[in-house]
């Protein structure tokens, strides 16, 4: 029988139309933001994601309409499901046991799935979908490396109660924020980047030896991460441990010079500090005016990448003076895939299923 495989992430939008139902879903969830005593926090969430809507349909339209996330995760599990299934039957056999992986050759063992928290398609329907295909057994794989309450936390709670209801088996992997092939995959694109900064100065008649001196010195690179609510991480989350872990696990493999800001703060509670407008402020006050900014919290593209990253910090960064450059989205990089898959196997090893 195949084992499933869920790739846990936030959703968006799909169209204009599912902005206002999108953020009511998201606002309702206590994990993300508390909004007044439990009884207020739909009612509240209804009136937020109804004076919201128009300012975020005009946001998304500026990006295409709708976020891109589904068609990016979905590619996501496509590369992880034949990235999986290639590997030898026989060795699969040695770290499943039971009737596991007792199938025709040619039938995959494992079956990839992505499950929503607040768009389609929602955790729970795909559940449903996994159960009516006579699946028992599930590993839910977060795709926030650095874990929160707020993010891996609130989807992995959905999927374990989704399961639970039709008396599915399930094993999790809740962060990967210093995974070697993860950190490898920032490495690769921060280097692009880089070089994406040579090219400039080629382009201006400068000589090789002051490209190689601009990327060792004077490049800045500024992690800009999902805020979260100072509450969360006052109360024991260890989304900033993890995320400051992912920086210094790159730190190690490449020569940078690294700030940390944040990103996408909503609601009226206080967030981490600095925001990444305040860092950009700061950076350009010392003088800095080559900037490379790595979205840390990001697997895939989506509106903090392509609308506040691409548009409205690189406007502000250009009035500040400042010539930023972003990595490239990780999306279906070869070694953020090989990661999901070595993750998914080692949990697979783990769970000892049979």
């Amino acid at each position: 029988m195949a084992i499933a495989v869920v790739l846990l992430n936030l959703g968006g939008p799909d169209s204009l139309q599912a902005i206002r139902p999108f953020l009511y879903n998201l606002f309702s969830d206590r994990k993300i933001i508390r909004l007044g005593p439990p009884f207020l926090q739909k009612p509240l969430a209804r009136l937020i994601a109804t004076l919201r809507s128009a300012k975020t349909k005009e946001i998304y339209r500026q990006i295409g309409g709708k976020s891109p996330i589904l068609e990016i995760t979905a590619a996501q599990a496509q590369a992880l499901e034949t990235a999986l299934n290639e590997a030898p039957r026989e060795w699969l056999d040695t770290i499943t046991r039971g009737g596991c992986a007792r199938q025709p050759s040619r039938s995959p063992l494992f079956k990839v799935y992505v499950g929503m928290r607040y768009w389609h398609p929602f955790i729970e329907d795909v559940v449903d979908r996994i159960a009516k295909q006579g699946i028992r057994k599930i590993i839910g794989l977060s795709l926030y490396p650095q874990y929160s309450v707020t993010t891996s936390g609130s989807s992995i709670a959905n999927l374990e109660e989704s399961a639970r209801r039709y008396g599915i088996e399930t094993t999790m992997i809740p962060s990967w924020h210093t995974h070697p092939l993860y950190i490898a995959a920032l490495v690769d694109v921060i280097e692009k980047a880089f070089r994406s900064f040579r090219d400039g100065l080629a382009a201006d008649n400068r000589s090789a030896a002051s490209s190689d001196a601009l990327v060792s010195g004077d490049v800045h690179i500024l992690f800009s991460a999902h805020s979260l609510p100072k509450k969360v991480v006052e109360e024991g989350d260890p989304y900033v441990e993890h995320t400051i872990g992912t920086i210094k696990e790159v730190e190690k493999n490449i020569p940078i010079t690294w700030h940390l800001s944040y990103q996408s703060k909503s609601g009226p509670v206080a967030w981490l500090e600095p925001s990444t407008e305040e860092k950009l402020e700061d950076l350009a006050r010392d003088g800095i005016r080559k900037v490379l900014i790595v979205p840390i919290s990001f697997v895939s593209d989506h509106v903090e990448t392509l609308y506040e990253i691409d548009i409205l910090y690189m406007n502000f960064a250009g009035k500040l003076g400042i010539n930023m450059k972003r990595t490239e989205s990780l999306n279906t990089h070869p070694l953020f895939i090989a990661a999901l898959r070595d993750l998914v196997l080692k949990a697979l090893r783990d769970a000892r299923w049979g």
